[in-house]
């Protein structure tokens, strides 16, 4: 995300920050830290976390609805928060409204079509995740993003620690299947799509 939106120094916001989790991570060099989040508990939790970390804030609001001036901010950052399209052009529009000239968001979703993790999505989806992944790209596309995938690893210290995580993230039955397929592992490869816009 770095590389492609640099924040050292800037002003930066976290759409849909949930509990706050990486607002000291980027205050350790943005300029400015904005969490922005919906939700009253999570926001509660993540005003905690901003307290401690200088320069940094937590408001109410959403994607369609930034408390923040136009042309005020240089960029946006939202983790698998708001942005599954197709709908979701209201967002956009708001983000875009508050991005500087130059200013980008990054948007971060899973690569369906990539990893361990995808064939998870695969088999709990209602649609075929690559009908899935194909409007996702096009919406983005439309819009002017460009495309970058990050292929990674989730590396847990113990088995029962990704086998309580696959059972949070995928139905009882799908993650039952996939450790027994998988009886000795503690790890699995995850793919990310990041998609930029600039303003």
């Amino acid at each position: 995300m770095s590389a492609l939106a640099p924040w050292a120094g800037r002003t930066i916001v976290d759409l849909g920050c949930g509990t706050g989790y990486w607002l000291r991570q980027y205050a350790r060099q943005a300029g400015r830290v904005i969490g922005i989040e919906p939700d009253p508990a999570l926001r509660a939790v993540a005003a905690k976390t901003a307290a401690a970390a200088p320069g940094t804030e937590v408001l109410a609001g959403s994607a369609e609805h930034i408390p923040l001036p136009d042309a005020s901010v240089d960029v946006v950052h939202a983790r698998f928060a708001y942005f599954f399209p197709p709908g979701t052009d209201a967002g956009l529009t708001e983000v875009l409204r508050v991005l500087r000239p130059e200013g980008c968001l990054v948007a971060v979703d899973n690569d369906y079509r990539w990893g361990e993790f995808a064939g998870l999505l695969s088999a709990s989806a209602v649609r075929p995740p690559q009908q899935t992944a194909a409007t996702v790209d096009a919406w983005w596309r439309a819009r002017g993003a460009t495309r970058h995938e990050v292929r990674s690893r989730l590396q847990f210290a113990s088995r029962a620690d990704l086998a309580a995580v696959l059972r949070i993230e995928f139905p009882a039955e799908v993650a039952a299947a996939w450790l027994r397929r998988h009886p000795a592992v503690t790890g699995l490869s995850y793919g990310y799509v990041l998609f930029c816009v600039r303003a």
